[in-house]
């Protein structure tokens, strides 16, 4: 089978960029050397990059797992252009297009079932999707939104002014223009390309599957730290649409924390989480599958098949009636923390009201007195 054409641009992008990351910026640091705030200037452009990929390109938009405000869409977009990723609208419909075919390996654009390499970068280095490259059927809603549509349109200015304008102003601030434009230009541009593409490929072959093996997808807390809380991905793949990735606090997810911080400032809202329920049932028949396949070699196999099964059973509707029950008390506590408020609310407006009546009942009668 004929393999399809060499994509120059991205193939010269990507080596011309790695090969100046793994020789120049060393041989640099060496003989030149880079000062605190040219590191700082590193890190904070890689987590400006790295949060508009997973709050704005991947939750935001992708998924629609919230809703934020113009201003932090028009932050998103701008950190999506100085990632180099390609616009939300291409980005989100690669990835709507992953969720739906994962793992197949026409459909899926970085299928893991063609091996690490592919999913991880040879994707983008050929043709493989020049059939559905412009095909944008599947975000229509992202072509209504006049933010997405102004980046897309406007993708290749955004991408030179931020990734040339910025490190350029930078150096010429601090004085020393070649060593910003690598670290904060080019390493920090690779460094943001590679600990994306993970979640791609490592995030397929690496981690652990406590929800769901239907797909590739694992959760690994070091891929986590990397990716601003993208490695738990095998629980973000059977719950897409929930903006958090790692569900319990202790998880590590800034993009998280991010989300969160953003709505308590009026930045975002609607944001949605998949019931707990649900998610424990998930847990549950994986532990359940798990143990089955333990069994297999058993003599007394049927026994503890039946034995698990029947606790399985228990467990898992003992599960549905005390979440169904608590949300029952969550609701009744609601109705009653709403009921206080609306009494405070209602005996506030009382005593304005008493006072302001007794105000103009005062002047009335001095009116009167006044007229007599």
């Amino acid at each position: 089978m004929e393999r399809p054409p060499i994509i120059i641009t991205n193939t010269l992008l990507f080596a011309l960029s790695g090969l100046t990351a793994l020789i120049a910026v060393p041989w640099y640091g060496l003989t030149h050397g880079f000062d605190a705030w040219q590191w700082a200037s590193f890190l904070l452009l890689f987590c400006y990059c790295g949060i508009s990929i997973t709050a704005g390109y991947h939750r935001l938009w992708s998924h629609k797992a919230y809703k934020a405000h113009p201003a932090l869409q028009w932050l998103f977009a701008i950190g999506g252009a100085l990632a180099l990723q390609n616009s939300a609208l291409h980005w989100s419909s690669d990835h709507r297009r992953h969720h739906r075919h994962v793992d197949h390996d026409q459909q899926d654009p970085y299928s893991a079932s063609r091996g690490f390499w592919y999913s991880h970068i040879g994707w983008m280095l050929r043709e493989y999707q020049r059939d559905t490259y412009h095909d944008y059927s599947n975000v229509r809603d992202l072509q209504n939104n006049p933010v997405v549509a102004f980046q897309h349109r406007h993708y290749l200015a955004l991408t030179l002014a931020t990734n040339i304008g910025i490190p350029l102003l930078l150096g010429l601030m601090h004085g020393d223009l070649l060593g910003m434009l690598l670290l904060a230009g080019v390493l920090r541009m690779v460094m943001t390309h590679h600990t994306t593409f993970f979640i791609n490929s490592l995030a397929h072959i690496w981690g652990s599957q406590p929800f769901t093996d239907r797909n590739s997808a694992r959760d690994n807390g070091i891929l986590a730290f990397f990716t601003f809380g993208e490695g738990y991905h095998n629980y973000h793949h059977l719950f897409e649409n929930d903006y958090r990735n790692g569900i319990h606090w202790w998880q590590f997810d800034p993009t998280k924390w991010l989300i969160r911080g953003a709505a308590w400032l009026g930045l975002a809202r609607d944001l949605r989480t998949c019931p707990e329920e649900r998610i424990e049932q998930a847990r549950l028949q994986m532990q359940l599958k798990r143990a089955h396949a333990r069994l297999q070699k058993r003599e007394d196999m049927e026994m503890w098949q039946a034995l698990l099964q029947e606790e399985y059973d228990k467990l898992s509707q003992q599960l549905q009636h005390y979440y169904a029950s608590r949300k029952r008390l969550l609701e009744q506590r609601k109705r009653k923390a709403l009921a206080r408020y609306d009494a405070l609310k209602l005996q506030l407006e009382y005593r304005s009201l008493k006072g302001g009546f007794r105000v103009s009942r005062r002047n009335w009668h001095r009116l009167l007195a006044n007229l007599s």
